[in-house]
């Protein structure tokens, strides 16, 4: 991996490689948890809005055409901590790939009558997400999780905010947030002369000063936390989970291996337990997520209410199984977790898009220890952590069947 840095500070990161094609992504240090009361959504529906119309391209289709026409994908997604653009194209279009994300960045229209379209397109988002009970558990877990880090509001804000925005908010945000000093651009591929075509494309966009998050200081959890919400639904869906270490930390490797025991496949203990033997529900599984100052470990099924609080005491005893977990299971963990990194990093974009959160954290060169990091997990590690963290202090959400 190579990396660089530009004289406006944009930060570079490369790896090539012999494949037949390329993904660039561009990514900005900042997402929905930097956001005022007000602008709340602002991140994700300027992530829209990027792929709107530039100066140089007219409407969206006339950006989407020419990246398709080659066979090429292009997609943006938005979390707490970062926004970010990409394509994936053959190598032989690279230029194509940094022309058109190098327009979206410097030269986005915000033309009035788009900017009121999308809000609608965004509006019918969020109603969609409300909709339904499988994404809908995620927003009020976090909703309830936490007390004061902004990591309990989604990411789309609120239907109340993003009716309001203005070209003039959205436009304003966009001129003081997305600087090129709070750029990453990751590339993976078989391409050449990557600093020098990046600045040619990028290079002329001016620094500014950037802004900071302030420091959020996330009490402990002190006792269960619990929130009920019943719906007309023929399933009912559960959440229950913890406030855990952020990535940096190096009990975050520690929670990775215990998703892969609990959580992985058809064979994690979580399904085995709950839909293997038992039957209570279709869909199992483990959420586990590090940023860059909060972490999130969560088990969710959904099922009848009338086995709520079975499935409940089925999780809690699987965090208790692990305080007497054995060396063939902590090695399966890892295995499983070795091969699944490595089928996933053979796709371009998702190195380019690893080693760019992890410059969003720190550096990008931390990907390259990730599976040290997590071969060093010892099964005194995982007994520590289960008696430590997976407690009787949880968090339960759930959307209940009336």
């Amino acid at each position: 991996m190579q990396k660089y840095r530009l004289s406006n500070g944009i930060t570079i990161i490369f790896e090539k490689n012999q494949s037949k094609s390329v993904a660039v992504e561009v990514m900005f240090r900042l997402g929905s948890n930097f956001e005022t009361k007000n602008l709340a959504g602002a991140a994700h529906f300027l992530e829209h809005m990027l792929f709107e119309g530039t100066k140089k391209r007219n409407s969206s289709r006339e950006i989407a055409n020419e990246i398709e026409k080659y066979g090429g994908e292009f997609n943006a997604y938005t979390t707490g901590d970062r926004t970010a653009f990409f394509i994936k194209i053959i190598n032989k279009k690279f230029d194509v790939a940094l022309d058109i994300l190098s327009d979206m960045v410097a030269n986005p229209l915000f033309d009035k009558k788009i900017l009121e379209k999308e809000k609608k397109v965004v509006l019918k988002e969020i109603n969609m997400v409300n909709d339904d009970p499988r994404s809908y558990q995620w927003i009020l877990f976090h909703k309830t999780l936490f007390d004061r880090h902004p990591a309990k509001n989604p990411t789309y804000g609120s239907v109340e905010t993003v009716k309001k925005f203005s070209r003039e908010h959205v436009m304003d945000y966009y001129m003081s947030h997305y600087l090129p000093n709070n750029m990453i651009i990751s590339i993976a591929g078989n391409v050449k002369n990557v600093k020098g075509k990046i600045n040619r494309h990028f290079g002329q966009l001016k620094p500014g000063r950037t802004i900071k998050r302030p420091e959020c200081h996330e009490p402990a959890q002190s006792k269960i936390k619990k929130f009920t919400e019943k719906r007309k639904t023929f399933n009912s869906y559960m959440m229950l989970g913890y406030k855990v270490v952020p990535r940096l930390h190096k009990d975050s490797y520690v929670f990775d291996v215990i998703s892969a025991v609990l959580g992985r496949g058809q064979s994690g203990w979580m399904f085995d337990e709950i839909r293997n033997k038992r039957g209570l529900a279709y869909q199992v599984g483990v959420n586990n997520e590090h940023e860059s100052d909060y972490g999130i470990f969560a088990v969710y099924t959904n099922l009848d209410k009338k086995n709520i609080e079975k499935a409940k005491s089925i999780i809690l005893q699987q965090f208790r199984r692990l305080e007497s977990i054995s060396e063939k299971d902590l090695e399966e963990a890892k295995t499983y977790i070795e091969g699944n990194y490595a089928l996933q990093m053979e796709d371009n974009f998702h190195r380019a898009d690893s080693f760019a959160v992890w410059e969003t954290i720190k550096d990008a060169r931390l990907a390259g220890e990730y599976l040290k990091n997590v071969k060093k997990v010892s099964v005194s590690d995982i007994k520590r952590i289960s008696r430590r963290y997976l407690n009787d202090k949880y968090t339960l959400v759930v959307i209940e069947q009336e």
